[in-house]
């Protein structure tokens, strides 16, 4: 299928893509190569600095750019290149370059890739902060009005969860054609299963990014509450800890004769997920879809976690491991350190059963497989993106004029950042 003669396909990151290191990363490279199969020039740019395990994407024929916030050379950069699709990775992105994309490709569509609600993060965290259930003025932050102004701007905003999908329509009232749930991306075809059995394998792992919090807040729930617990049942177990750019405060977490094992950066995060028989992800707040469970599937790993980690992902079907639920209770007599011990020990309890449950084990594992296969098909969820792509390009001007609060705040935006960009400019010259 092919969408147009252009075939010019501009990304703005916010960070550039380390597949290895997030799932955000690996979401990003998905949508990259989903691209340049339907025959895209793809061009990728951004104004972050290159972290250390960045992706080569010239490698795959992608033009990579280093562009400046508040800089008119952005101007005649996309003017030039004239791209009919532009990509923005995450809404802060959208906010920089949306109003010059406007400008200079007016015909351009404009895409934005939400990776998660930021918003619905943060206002989980701060939930839990406050010990609280989350309300209405949680969801409501300032953070949520410039996300949500974002996603109205744009044509189509891609959607990794059906949750936040629902969210989306539902609290915020954002119309539904310019949404578009795009889960994780399989390349199921080429799928293999994993031949390492449950004797085969041992020990418990957790993975994740720790420059995004919630992995931060969930190595420090093991380290203080849930992994004591595990090991006075399981006294020779070990917890494998991975994770790309550990700060000091992580590292010094180690603790050998705990068995609490602190390693940082993985080379290779299928092999350390294969060998582990069971993923801990006990995650108190986040959103979007966990790359980690994702990983622990394919690898045949049957994960523990909670409901924030299965949101957007069971779609209905068994969950390939065992979910606490947490829940506040309201009583003032409850503090903070025994509502979390309560959650702690639910999770550790889970953890104990799947570790010596074989037959549970070899249950969760299938379900995993099938959960993957039946959902997360990279195939399906590309053809029907692109389609979909393609009938906003046909119909841009419908489309748009669909679309009034987007028009609304895409001319707001462009009177009042514009001047705020020319000005910042004018400041940094002199």
């Amino acid at each position: 299928m092919t969408l147009n003669d252009t075939h010019t396909l501009l990304v703005l990151g916010y960070v550039w893509p380390e597949p290895n290191s997030s799932a955000a990363g690996s979401h990003m490279l998905s949508l990259l190569k989903m691209f340049l199969e339907q025959g895209y020039q793809v061009t990728f740019a951004s104004p972050a600095q290159q972290g250390e395990h960045k992706a080569d994407l010239t490698e795959l024929g992608i033009t990579e750019q280093a562009v400046a916030i508040n800089c008119s050379s952005f101007d005649s950069f996309i003017a030039e290149l004239n791209p009919n699709i532009v990509l923005f990775d995450r809404f802060m992105l959208e906010e920089q370059f949306a109003w010059r994309v406007a400008k200079h490709c007016p015909n351009a569509i404009r895409v934005l890739d939400t990776e998660d609600l930021h918003s619905l993060r943060h206002a989980r965290h701060q939930a839990l902060k406050q010990h609280t259930e989350i309300t209405n003025q949680h969801l409501n932050s300032d953070l949520a009005k410039r996300e949500i102004a974002a996603i109205f701007r744009c044509d189509l905003s891609l959607i990794i969860s059906d949750f936040e999908l629902a969210l989306l329509k539902n609290h915020y009232a954002v119309p539904e054609h310019i949404l578009w749930h795009c889960p994780f991306m399989v390349d199921i075809e080429n799928f293999v299963e994993s031949k390492l059995s449950f004797q085969d394998r041992q020990h418990f792992v957790s993975i994740g990014n720790f420059r995004h919090e919630p992995n931060w807040d969930a190595v420090l729930f093991l380290k203080q509450y849930i992994w004591p617990l595990i090991r006075q049942q399981l006294p020779k177990a070990e917890l494998h800890i991975f994770g790309a750019y550990p700060p000091p405060k992580a590292t010094q977490l180690h603790n050998s004769k705990q068995g609490f094992l602190v390693k940082g950066w993985a080379q290779d995060a299928k092999q350390v997920m294969q060998q582990a028989r069971v993923c801990l992800a006990p995650l108190r707040f986040g959103a979007g879809i966990k790359g980690k469970l994702a990983e622990a599937m394919l690898c045949g790993t049957p994960n523990i976690t909670t409901n924030i980690g299965t949101e957007g992902m069971s779609m209905g079907v068994e969950w390939p491991g065992l979910t606490s639920e947490l829940t506040y209770n309201s009583s003032s007599e409850i503090t903070q350190s025994d509502q979390h011990l309560v959650w702690a020990k639910d999770l550790a309890t889970n953890a104990v059963q799947i570790y010596q449950d074989e037959q549970l084990w070899i249950q969760k594992q299938k379900a995993g497989y099938s959960l993957i296969k039946k959902h997360f098909d990279k195939d399906t969820i590309q053809t029907r993106l692109m389609q979909r792509i393609l009938d906003i390009q046909q119909n841009l001007h419908q489309h748009r004029c669909n679309n009034f609060i987007g028009q609304m705040l895409q001319h707001h935006l462009l009177k009042s950042t514009q001047y705020m960009a020319q000005w910042i400019e004018a400041k940094n010259s002199r």
